[in-house]
């Protein structure tokens, strides 16, 4: 049995933790059945997991206390065991098991970006090179890296300066980083372990820059693992989490490959050097769309589902204070404030776990589309997955840090297990696209389709609202029409629309007093970033609203559910009360009542909050929490995990160091 498991071994719950089980108003099984999208899915999930925390080469014990070399070399370990273990349990590489390997190791794997490599080869690679390269990747014949961030430039990748210049004469690509910025910096698996990587660099031929391309270069010996001629490559060194991942630099000078390494599904260059492209430019960043796809609900989601379950199932434990005079002390979680904090995270739980579900869905039906040659839904997917990874990247990581605190004193201990889940989550505001600037990439798709609306152009399914807003204003006249989802639908629409239409009105009157547009631009940026989150807003609450009506025919559920919904919505007008204030349409006498009606949504769900993230259903070993165990005995757990922490088992080189010269050397005089 795991070490984190000993302390609740033979020990019954909490009594204040199984109370909050005793009349549950839902069966909690059928809730993690829907989040799984079926019993069957439940069913594999939790056979995988008790596979891997069966096997003890995946054993996390002592985990808060490795070093970065340690848990990076675990992490390989992990990776090439797993490929063995598979083979040995059957499950196939695109099986239905595999989405819960990730979840079940915690992470703790080595090739995640290898992964990526795979996937970005099978996107944009001809079948040719698909056939070549990824029989190889698949069996760890090589290992791979995605190199796009440079020292220079991140998001922006118009801006990459590394090269691929095209010599006719050999046939060859050469490779170069020709400045300090154009060092590839940040790409995982590339600073220790990867023998190839996708490099993205822009590309020269004949004479002209045909723009951003990807390409195959290998950086290390498969014979003895030292970097090729021309190539410069390490590990950058320690960083906020992500301790076991080895991101590294590369530095290429004149570093020449085959023609045929260029991916060109979509572009090639023909042996002369003329330059073919079928589709559309932005097919080269599908990469990042597929990262952004699969870190919504393996990264981010994953972490603020795992937050509110050890905060929730804590507060349900902790008391602190009297509520009532004279009696005794309370669990935290009675109090008004603690449900605030935490209920509407609970919420927003269900919200992005239905909201990835629909992005993966659209990601799939544009990927089926694109192999098809038809790109049209292309942009559409690229701004969807754009303000879907800004919005919910920044409020899982900050709901993340919001549970920390939740837990007082003790969630600054690793022990809970929260600080090192918002480590990691902070992480993903940033790569794969940094927020603010995916923000203005929405935006400028909504000043588009606003200005399309205006002329009268059909506008995307996701952008209708444009076309037509709310009229009048808001018709609530008692707290209880805040809990129809008709209601603050449309005020949430009339939000997104009147900050779209104001944005695109100060834009226009600055071009209008002379300036240009870019200078017009960067003067509307603020209100622009506000249009997309509250456009991606809107979208997280409709698709909620339409998962209420169909994921369940049981009432309970559904009523649960959208309890849950109506928080979540409630919660947003709550929270940024001006900006639906502002054009009109809702006054202040109706803030006030939805704000009574959010707080009667805090009462009605308290009773649920344990039984909700119980659904989520994460196993001890996965949560690796002391305070967030099932069973609920967190003093116990405190207590034996740090008697059990190795440094106490070592010999202190302090006292023989340091303490003993002056305690023996200056006698007390006590």
């Amino acid at each position: 049995m795991a070490w984190w498991k000993v302390s609740s071994a033979g020990r019954d719950v909490n009594p204040d933790l199984a109370s909050e089980r005793q009349s549950p108003s839902f069966n909690v099984e059928t809730l993690t059945n829907i989040l799984d999208e079926g019993a069957e899915k439940t069913r594999i999930k939790r056979a995988v997991v008790s596979v891997i925390h069966k096997d003890p080469v995946f054993n996390r014990e002592f985990l808060y206390f490795k070093t970065r070399s340690e848990r990076h070399e675990g992490a390989v370990r992990n990776s090439l065991h797993l490929k063995r273990k598979m083979k040995e349990m059957g499950w196939d590489e695109n099986g239905p098991e595999l989405p819960y390997i990730y979840r079940a190791l915690g992470g703790e794997t080595g090739f995640y970006v290898h992964e990526v490599f795979i996937k970005t080869i099978s996107a944009l690679g001809t079948d040719e090179q698909i056939s070549k390269w990824l029989p190889l990747a698949s069996n760890y014949k090589i290992i791979g890296s995605y190199a796009q961030t440079e020292l220079g430039h991140g998001t922006y990748l118009r801006g990459l300066e590394t090269t691929a210049t095209y010599d006719p004469g050999t046939q060859e690509f050469i490779m170069d980083t020709p400045q300090i910025t154009a060092t590839k910096w940040w790409p995982g698996n590339l600073g220790k372990t990867c023998t190839h990587s996708v490099v993205l660099a822009q590309l020269y031929s004949n004479g002209k820059k045909h723009g951003m391309h990807p390409f195959i270069v290998q950086v290390r010996s498969l014979k003895d693992h030292a970097p090729l001629p021309g190539i410069s490559v390490g590990d950058i060194g320690p960083k906020m989490s992500f301790e076991h991942i080895d991101n590294g630099y590369l530095i290429m000078r004149n570093v020449r490959i085959p023609r045929e390494n260029m991916l060109c599904r979509y572009s090639q260059v023909l042996p002369d050097g003329s330059y073919i492209k079928s589709g559309s430019d932005k097919i080269n960043y599908f990469s990042m769309i597929l990262v952004r796809v699969k870190m919504l609900r393996d990264e981010v989601l994953e972490a603020l589902m795992k937050a509110c379950t050890i905060s929730v199932r804590y507060s349900a434990v902790r008391r602190q204070s009297e509520l009532k005079p004279g009696g005794k002390e309370s669990k935290i979680l009675d109090y008004q404030t603690q449900q605030q904090k935490l209920l509407p995270l609970v919420a927003t739980c269900y919200s992005i776990d239905f909201t990835s579900k629909y992005v993966a869905k659209f990601y799939n039906d544009v990927y089926d589309e694109l192999r098809k040659g038809n790109f049209s839904s292309l942009p559409e997917l690229h701004v969807l997955t754009a303000g879907i990874k800004a919005f919910a990247t920044e409020i899982c990581s900050n709901g993340v840090e919001v549970c920390r605190k939740a837990c007082g004193g003790h969630g600054y201990s690793l022990y809970s297990g929260i600080p090192s889940l918002y480590t990691k989550v902070t992480a993903s505001c940033t790569y794969e696209g940094e927020n603010t600037v995916l923000h203005l990439q929405v935006a400028r798709f909504l000043m588009k389709c606003f200005t399309g609306a205006q002329s009268g152009t059909p506008l995307p399914s996701s952008t209708a609202y444009l076309s037509s807003p709310p009229a009048g204003g808001c018709q609530a006249k008692t707290p209880a029409d805040f809990l129809n989802p008709e209601v603050y639908l449309k005020v949430y629409e009339y939000r997104a629309y009147s900050l779209v239409t104001s944005a695109a009105k100060k834009m226009q009157n600055l071009m209008q007093s002379g300036s240009e547009q870019y200078l017009a631009w960067n003067g509307t940026a603020v209100e622009l970033v506000k249009t997309s989150i509250a456009h991606s807003h809107l979208w997280t609450v409709k698709i909620f609203v339409s998962a209420v009506n169909s994921v369940s025919s049981d009432p309970e559920i559904t009523a649960v559910l959208k309890r849950l919904c109506d928080l979540y919505a409630l919660h947003g007008i709550f929270t940024s009360a001006g900006d639906f204030l502002q054009h009109g349409y809702l006054s202040g006498k109706q803030l006030d009542m939805a704000t009574t009606a959010y707080l009667g949504l805090l009462a009605q769900l308290r009773k649920d909050a344990v039984l909700l993230v119980d659904a989520f259903d994460y196993t001890d070993e996965q949560l690796l929490s002391a305070i967030g165990t099932y069973d609920g005995n967190v003093y116990h757990n405190l207590l034996e995990w740090a008697q059990k922490n190795p440094e106490n088992k070592k010999v202190n080189p302090i006292f023989e160091n340091y303490l003993k010269p002056y305690i023996h050397g200056n006698p007390s005089k006590l």
